[in-house]
């Protein structure tokens, strides 16, 4: 078919310019390893795993197959009432790589319906619990949990709200952790942990006995890379005890090693009472999100209910879709024969350095990371997001993909990448906002 805006318009595609986009298509057609290919025959590397969804590269034929296996032998149960065995197995996966107590795996479709489902969880088990009067969440200034209307009141980020002004009530922000002083951490920065204490300036006036969970990204991620400070979650973990308040980690985009351990939680040593994840689930094959939960909330959310009744009113037509756990399986044991999170963790320390290679250039105004994510912070030309969104556009067609939020890019290679990918992106990074002086 011929890319031209005609041909392009009946899509109406997700977080774009659309106008732009159809006017100068920037389309892939292939993808293979650490690389893709455009449809004019351009080859880019891909500097942030697509949306941080494909740490084992791109083209993994055994999740491929084990899709078409899957579909050939069982191409559809719905999991009301029914269910087959790969839901199972993929549970029993997860489970081994999650911190104890927390056995117990639902199944979603994408990182939004993760969080609309814990968010529900955690009304379920105070309900549940007899404690129906905390009806408060608690989230950060700059936070991302998605685009349902759950996440969407959760957000921290103005854009991702602000067209949509019907977001439910009691809904409390602390603030984020990116403070001047911190500027140019790699790693944990040193200052900050005292934050966590705005969650006791909220339990104060609101009474600790009416919040019911608290949301944070371990490291948050779309709004550009904000690594927590040292002692900062564990903080947050003391005061959630002391209020029975749940702590909810969002770990969409670090979860299945992309902080060098199978999730954040192991890496800065907290347990959370719930894990929402996706992306990498399954290597961005097949869409697919789950929420991990610790084993009393959910043997208090089913115990509580009558003998053969349904415990908990809530699921999608497409839970635990057979292809999709096909693909998890799949992408599960290539993480642990190819010791891939150990490995993201061996590359760490050499990605960091390659971009932190760009603190010299005038353009970058901080730069932030951990494991292997970093974000880079272009220094805005007077109108906020516009060079950023420029030299995403530019990058591509010099060879580089990479996501950007505004003004901040988020670097985030697959844990294939050698050390010789690691420098293409960062060299080409680097060329391109020589463009832009």
């Amino acid at each position: 078919m011929p890319f031209d805006v005609n041909s392009l318009e009946n899509h109406w595609m997700p977080f774009s310019a659309n106008r732009d986009f159809k006017a100068n298509p920037r389309l892939v057609v292939k993808s293979d390893g650490m690389y893709c290919w455009d449809y004019k025959g351009g080859k880019l590397i891909d500097g942030s795993s697509g949306l941080f969804c494909t740490p084992a590269g791109h083209g993994r034929r055994e999740i491929a197959e084990a899709v078409y296996k899957q579909m050939l032998e069982n191409d559809y149960t719905p999991h009301f009432q029914l269910g087959h065995p790969g839901s199972f197995e993929l549970a029993e996966r997860v489970s081994r790589l999650l911190p104890e107590p927390m056995n117990h795996v639902f199944f979603v479709n994408s990182g939004s319906e993760s969080v609309e489902t814990a968010m529900k969880i955690v009304m379920a088990y105070h309900r549940a619990n007899g404690e129906s009067q905390r009806l408060r969440f608690v989230s950060r200034e700059r936070a991302y949990h998605g685009v349902n209307m759950g996440g969407v009141s959760l957000a921290g980020m103005v854009k991702n709200r602000e067209t949509f002004p019907v977001t439910l009530p009691n809904i409390v922000t602390m603030r984020h952790t990116m403070t001047p002083e911190q500027a140019f951490s790699k790693g944990q920065p040193e200052t900050g942990a005292e934050l966590a204490e705005d969650l006791v300036r909220i339990c104060e006036p609101y009474g600790g006995s009416t919040i019911a969970a608290v949301f944070v990204e371990p490291i948050a991620g779309s709004t550009g890379t904000i690594v927590p400070p040292i002692g900062y979650l564990k903080r947050l973990r003391e005061i959630c005890d002391e209020h029975n308040i749940l702590l909810v980690f969002d770990e969409v985009i670090t979860g299945f090693g992309r902080t060098g351990k199978p999730f954040a939680s192991e890496t800065f040593d907290v347990t959370p009472d719930i894990i929402t994840m996706a992306k990498a689930l399954t290597n961005g094959a097949i869409p697919m999100g789950a929420v991990a939960v610790k084993d009393n909330i959910y043997e208090t959310v089913t115990n509580a209910s009558p003998e053969n009744a349904i415990e908990f009113f809530h699921g999608y037509t497409y839970s635990a879709h057979p292809a999709a756990c096909a693909a998890g399986i799949a992408t599960q044991k290539i993480y642990q024969e190819e010791g891939l999170f150990d490995r993201a963790a061996d590359m760490s320390e050499y990605f960091l350095d390659a971009v932190w290679s760009l603190k010299d250039h005038e353009l970058v105004g901080d730069l932030r990371g951990y494991g292997m994510m970093a974000g880079v912070e272009i220094k805005h030309d007077g109108v906020a997001g516009r060079r950023g969104t420029q030299l995403q556009k530019d990058m591509f067609w010099n060879g580089l993909h990479v996501k950007f939020t505004g003004d901040n890019a988020i670097l985030a290679p697959a844990f294939v990448a050698e050390r010789q990918h690691i420098d293409e992106i960062i060299d080409t990074f680097r060329k391109t906002l020589d463009q832009h002086l």
